[in-house]
């Protein structure tokens, strides 16, 4: 079976790497979900991921964040992959 113009195309769409919300970006990871409950699924992975835990908080990320940095997204990126 052949893939489909539309399949290639969304294979070949880069991820920026750029300020997200929280919400912007667990939506992505998890676009079936609630905004809440996307962001509860990221945190639990981000959570679960010792060495970018302990990355992110180094960077200066607080619980009440609302955010992500550009240097913030990039390490979630590395450690978690590309979203999607």
């Amino acid at each position: 079976m052949r893939n489909s113009p539309f399949k290639i195309k969304m294979n070949m769409e880069e991820f920026i790497i750029r300020t997200y919300t929280k919400k912007e970006l667990a939506l992505m990871y998890f676009p079936e979900s609630y905004p809440r409950t996307a962001v509860n699924h990221l945190m639990a992975w981000i959570h679960q991921c010792d060495p970018l835990w302990e990355e992110l908080l180094a960077m200066g990320y607080h619980k009440t964040c609302k955010a992500f940095s550009p240097k913030q997204v990039k390490a979630i990126v590395e450690y978690l992959g590309e979203p999607g």
